[in-house]
């Protein structure tokens, strides 16, 4: 018999075991920490001096301290110490200072596909006794800018037809004089020299667009690299989804 459960990792308290409750205590905390899974944030690469008991994080690219190593692992506070837990594809999380659900590929957490808590929303407009589909969604993100360019990590997905990209100021944004919306080799695809303005937007309409692999929406930086400020952007697209029968 294994050691542990297959899917959490849970321990089993194995017969004649001494000192059963600190097994059954270590399941508990780990239920607790990873059942109905939500976090604080995902974008420290280092802990947050004055943690809580029961405080989880994603674990930012580049970690330090006791952080190191630990890139794209759920980090919580349990005990007055730090625990991780690898994510397992599949796993969702909600992510409290964006207000967005993400799902983990099993190589990178990603906006979940569908549903208003993942920042997006999707309707079929039509469909078959066969499955098939014709589908409207929008997917939105907001973007902490930094450098030459940042990258969205929800996807135009393959096979989709994108009308637009919008885009909003949401945080003022440092470093530039302007900012282009598009993807890479279209760098404004979506709007050119949009303003760094609080509360600025636009409405990137183009003519329908097929995609044909998972494409990122690209803000670049005009006159500088961002040293601050953030971006809400929203994904207009559909899908004609074939028959699954």
């Amino acid at each position: 018999m294994a050691e542990d459960t297959a899917n959490l990792e849970l321990p089993y308290i194995i017969a004649s075991q001494a000192q059963k409750h600190i097994t059954h205590n270590e399941a508990l905390l780990r239920l607790d920490a990873i059942v109905q899974l939500s976090v604080i944030d995902r974008d420290l690469t280092s802990p947050p001096a004055s943690p809580l008991d029961g405080d989880r994080y994603i674990i930012a690219a580049g970690g330090t301290g006791d952080w190191l190593g630990k890139d794209g692992q759920m980090a919580a506070f349990q005990n007055s110490t730090w625990t991780f837990y690898l994510p397992q594809k599949g796993w969702l999380c909600w992510i409290a200072d964006e207000n967005i659900l993400l799902v983990f590929s099993g190589a990178t957490w990603a906006m979940a596909s569908s549903g208003s808590a993942s920042g997006g929303a999707s309707t079929i407009i039509n469909s078959s006794a066969n499955g098939a589909q014709t589908k409207f969604e929008l997917f939105e993100e907001e973007l902490t800018l930094s450098g030459a360019n940042t990258n969205s990590t929800i996807l135009i997905p393959s096979r989709a037809i994108v009308f637009g990209v919008s885009t909003r100021t949401t945080q003022a944004i440092s470093g530039v004089t302007s900012y282009d919306c598009g993807i890479v080799g279209e760098l404004n695809k979506y709007g050119g020299s949009l303003s760094i303005a609080l509360n600025s937007s636009n409405s990137g309409v183009t003519g329908p667009t097929a995609f044909y692999s998972d494409t990122p929406i690209r803000i670049s930086a005009n006159g500088g690299n961002f040293t601050g400020g953030k971006v809400r952007l929203a994904i207009h697209y559909m899908l004609c989804n074939s028959p699954t029968t």
